[in-house]
């Protein structure tokens, strides 16, 4: 099977696996803005993001380690299996240790009551996550898509039961995480037998010593993304303003505006899984700079028409994830969205460079582009939100991913050269900016010039996507 058709094949086994769980997971936000107030959503996202800040800083990114090294045919795949888990049981025992510094941060209070839940819900998604990567690692994708359906049911019912059911709010989305994600481990670890992969004899010093030197680069990598969303989060909770209203409420509805993007970000998470095995497996293939370049022309134009279809329907989409039956306020979503989309966009292209970064090694540049961007959010954020609340926040964010998109356009192609239209992507990025504009401010015939920019965005791209998609089906 050449490498064109496997990448065709792997996204389609992903995206049927995807399917049903993206479906479940927007019942589950109308459940979550059925029951939890905008307030207390805030504090939900809030201790998600922290989860996610702790998660890469004491498992030491061995997820990322363990597709790279597992997909490697010079590495015994026992070996790294049980090398990575005992890395990530180190970097748990760690966690616990320092656990109760985190009470001495002033802006994490919203963690009291939660601190023992946090923890568990750290140490139930890496054992989860370790588990599905290996999966994945040992080419076993049909199991890895069914196992993300299963999670995700799972996920659902315990949603119910504590959230709708029981009422436990903030507590009971804690525990369903967490269930969800230890019902999680263990399916795929009875199932694809990983018993036979961990055994104490198989570690290997020399091997854990490459995956830390490949992995540590991207812990402060995964931080700085984590730190762009939770700063955002931080910043509408916590800073004062005459001109707008921020707080509680107000991150609360920030974090489900971020939703609707999510969309965006299924379809490029859905290719992104297949697409990492594919650049690792082809790094050393002589024409591995054309693969690039076809592969990237599709996805760019799928993002940018995808985009552009999601923002002039937010209106539409938008009661589809949030419900206002018993919050009113959760009305307002639909006009933080059109910015946040192109945001998530530019995230997905970041993305997929990044996957050269890994491919080649060059960890560190994964690192130092992730870094400006972060920095760029925070200081961005500082200076928008008190003028602009909840609408500065998308601003921020989708500047410090565009600052990152340029970063890395330019230095990865580095290291795998191939061709890249500039011009035609800034032409693009101004068209969906002027859609965001004209659906927030909505003047006089809004709507005819939404459709004409939305037309624009699909002649511009529809030709560039058949070319590549007809170069890759002729090919044998």
């Amino acid at each position: 099977m050449n490498k064109y058709k496997k990448l065709a094949m792997n996204t389609v086994i992903f995206a049927i696996g995807n399917f049903g769980s993206k479906i479940l997971v927007i019942l589950l936000t109308r459940l979550y803005t059925n029951n939890i107030s905008p307030a207390d959503s805030s504090t939900k996202e809030l201790l998600e993001i922290t989860a996610n800040f702790l998660l890469p800083i004491f498992t030491f990114s061995m997820s990322e380690a363990i597709i790279r090294y597992g997909l490697d045919r010079k590495y015994k795949k026992k070996e790294v299996f049980t090398t990575a888990m005992c890395l990530n049981l180190v970097g748990l025992a760690l966690m616990f240790v320092f656990a109760p510094l985190l009470k001495l941060i002033p802006f994490l209070d919203f963690i009291d009551g939660y601190t023992v839940l946090l923890l568990i819900y750290v140490c139930t998604s890496a054992l989860r996550s370790i588990c599905s990567q290996f999966v994945r690692a040992k080419g076993f994708v049909k199991l890895f898509s069914f196992d993300g359906i299963l999670a995700t049911l799972t996920l659902f019912i315990f949603n119910i039961i504590f959230i709708s059911k029981l009422h436990w709010g903030v507590k009971g989305f804690m525990l369903s995480v967490i269930f969800s994600d230890l019902c999680s481990a263990i399916f795929l670890f009875i199932v694809a037998n990983l018993k036979r992969y961990f055994y104490i004899g198989y570690y290997n010093k020399k091997l854990a010593r490459s995956m830390m030197r490949f992995a540590v680069p991207l812990i402060p990598t995964v931080v700085m993304w984590v730190i762009t969303g939770f700063s955002d989060r931080l910043f509408i909770r916590y800073m004062k303003s005459d001109i707008v209203t921020l707080g509680e409420s107000a991150a609360g509805i920030y974090g489900y505006a971020s939703k609707v993007p999510n969309l965006i970000s299924m379809v490029s998470t859905i290719f992104f899984q297949a697409w990492n095995m594919s650049a690792i497996m082809e790094n050393d293939s002589k024409d591995r700079s054309n693969f690039y370049e076809k592969v990237y022309n599709a996805y760019e134009a799928i993002l940018f028409i995808a985009s552009a279809l999601l923002i002039a329907g937010v209106k539409i989409v938008s009661p589809f994830f949030v419900s206002t039956k018993n919050f009113s306020e959760y009305g307002e979503v639909y006009k933080y969205t059109p910015v946040l989309v192109v945001a998530v966009l530019f995230m997905c292209l970041d993305q997929f460079l990044s996957s050269i970064y890994t491919a080649t090694k060059h960890t560190k540049n994964s690192f130092w582009t992730s870094f400006v961007a972060s920095m760029a959010n925070i200081v961005l954020n500082y200076f928008l939100i008190p003028v602009w609340g909840i609408q500065g926040a998308s601003i921020s964010t989708f500047l410090s991913y565009y600052l990152c998109f340029w970063a890395r356009i330019i230095d990865a192609r580095y290291y795998i050269p191939f061709r890249f239209n500039g011009v035609k992507s800034s032409v693009n990025t101004s068209a969906l900016l002027i859609m965001c504009v004209l659906m927030v401010a909505q003047p006089a015939f809004y709507g005819f010039f939404t459709f004409v920019l939305l037309a624009f965005v699909l002649v511009n791209n529809y030709q560039s996507l058949m070319l590549t998609a007809r170069k890759l089906l002729r090919r044998k």
